[in-house]
């Protein structure tokens, strides 16, 4: 039984991905963990490397290589997805740890103190760490969570809509090898929000104090498209909470009321800025 699978969407990050899988590879732990990659039809050699690294860590890594871009193309709020829901289900460890392929990890002992984390809170589906933020464009780099950050989170903090868990971060217990995702999954273009209420649903979350990995921000990265002035995104991020309140049969109905009456403020003040340009 492969404990943990380290879950590695890429696409066109051929000057990154060889200190992702460094990083991953580096990991010491007391017990068998792979590496899942799936490289979304990337163009810039980024295969070569991938390919590279398997032949050298034979058992170790398993690389999916599409030579054409999964999709979808449009709209383009959901690039990437079908790679990584592809991804996800390929996943056959007991746990799962997520790394986009421009990030990396810093600790050798990251996994293993998540994994003891997990072990011994069997309430907690998902353990988070800090990280560091890194810009392309020069700007200071910062830590990703305050020192407030409280030790232990709920899903209702994440139906407040906010964000406090680093994806490179994640550890989560993989529901999944035995369950479908929720229907309102593939209609969200936030995909790790999606993901990370569904974990929340079925456990508290852990936070581990400690600065374990990098996460880079550049112009080539998804967070540039899902921004809080496209329009489009913000709607459809109103309609994943909407569908979420039907899916937890409005448990948690005042939170979201509240969040989604943010999103429709937010759309409001866009579509009066537009009509009077």
């Amino acid at each position: 039984m492969i404990k943990v699978s380290v879950c590695v969407p890429t696409f066109n990050h051929a000057h990154y991905i060889s200190q992702m899988l460094e990083g991953a590879l580096n990991q010491k732990t007391t017990f068998p963990f792979e590496i899942v990659i799936g490289d979304d039809g990337s163009t810039d050699g980024s295969q070569d490397i991938i390919s590279a690294f398997a032949e050298q860590n034979p058992g170790r890594i398993r690389a999916f290589l599409h030579a054409e871009n999964q999709g979808p193309v449009e709209p383009r709020e959901f690039a990437g997805r079908n790679n990584v829901l592809q991804l996800l289900k390929a996943c056959r460890g007991e746990y799962v740890a997520m790394c986009e392929g421009d990030d990396y990890w810093t600790d050798p002992y990251k996994l293993q103190k998540q994994v003891d984390f997990m072990e011994n809170h069997p309430e907690f589906s998902i353990c988070h760490h800090n990280v560091l933020v890194t810009y392309e464009d020069g700007s200071p780099s910062h830590h990703f969570n305050k020192d407030t950050q409280p030790p232990t989170s709920t899903i209702d903090d994440i139906l407040k809509d906010q964000w406090f868990m680093a994806t490179a971060s994640w550890l989560y217990r993989n529901y999944f090898l035995t369950e479908s995702f929720a229907d309102w999954h593939a209609n969200a273009a936030a995909g790790d929000w999606a993901l990370s209420i569904q974990l929340a649903a079925k456990g508290k979350i852990g936070y581990l104090p400690e600065v374990m990995g990098v996460y880079r921000k550049h112009s080539a990265g998804l967070s540039n498209v899902h921004s809080h002035s496209n329009t489009w995104f913000l709607r459809n991020r109103k309609e994943m909470f909407e569908n979420v309140n039907v899916w937890l049969d409005k448990k948690y109905d005042k939170t979201i009321i509240r969040t989604v009456a943010r999103y429709e403020e937010q759309l409001e003040k866009l579509e009066k800025i537009g009509s009077s340009l």
